[in-house]
């Protein structure tokens, strides 16, 4: 299995290769973690460039299949549609059946131990486990960039509400000095 995350810059296409044997499985998971609306359009093509999986501007998807061709199988991710905001997109590609646990498990007669079967439950448990820490990795990840992103926006009001408040705070210090300044009578001519 493969997981890789990438920057999808705006108005772009990432493609990604992978030569597959006939009957394999596989799996495709993704989730977009930062830019714009969360958002992406992706495709998967079988060998021969027909297009077996499409789905537009979602923000995560699993997408499982079982190969029927030999050949290099392509999967791209699209962020065409946005003009401005660059994308970052977090995939995990898995290959193939996961392998028994237990050596010859799938040509036993017999039950399993209690033994093996402690060993299964905790390595399912294990599994489990793994999938929810990226689940929460890849969600800690999200809210860190909205978080920041918020930030950056409550200073920018910020620093435009202290600007403001120098402002009113100058023209009143001048209209208030205005009304206790003497008016003089001035130029007309001189008397003795």
């Amino acid at each position: 299995g493969t997981e890789l995350t990438f920057e999808l810059p705006d108005s772009e296409k990432r493609c990604f290769h992978q030569e597959l044997e006939r009957g394999l499985k596989f799996t495709l998971d993704y989730q977009v973690i930062t830019g714009g609306h969360y958002d992406v359009d992706c495709y998967v093509e079988d060998p021969t460039g027909r297009t077996i999986y499409r789905e537009t501007k979602k923000q995560y998807d699993s997408f499982p299949h079982r190969t029927e061709l030999k050949g290099v199988y392509t999967f791209c991710f699209s962020n065409e549609f946005s003009t401005f905001s660059h994308k970052t997109v977090y995939f995990d590609f898995q290959v193939g059946d996961e392998p028994p646990i237990l050596p010859d498990m799938s040509n036993r007669v017999t039950a399993l131990t209690q033994m093996e079967s402690a060993c299964v439950t905790i390595h399912e448990a294990l599994n489990t486990v793994i999938d929810s820490q990226t689940h929460y990795r890849l969600r800690e990840a999200q809210d860190r960039s909205r978080a920041e992103d918020l930030n950056g926006r409550v200073s920018y009001w910020s620093v435009g509400e202290t600007l403001i408040l120098f402002v009113v705070s100058i023209g009143q210090v001048v209209l208030l000095k205005s009304f206790f300044t003497e008016k003089r009578p001035g130029g007309g001519g001189a008397g003795t």
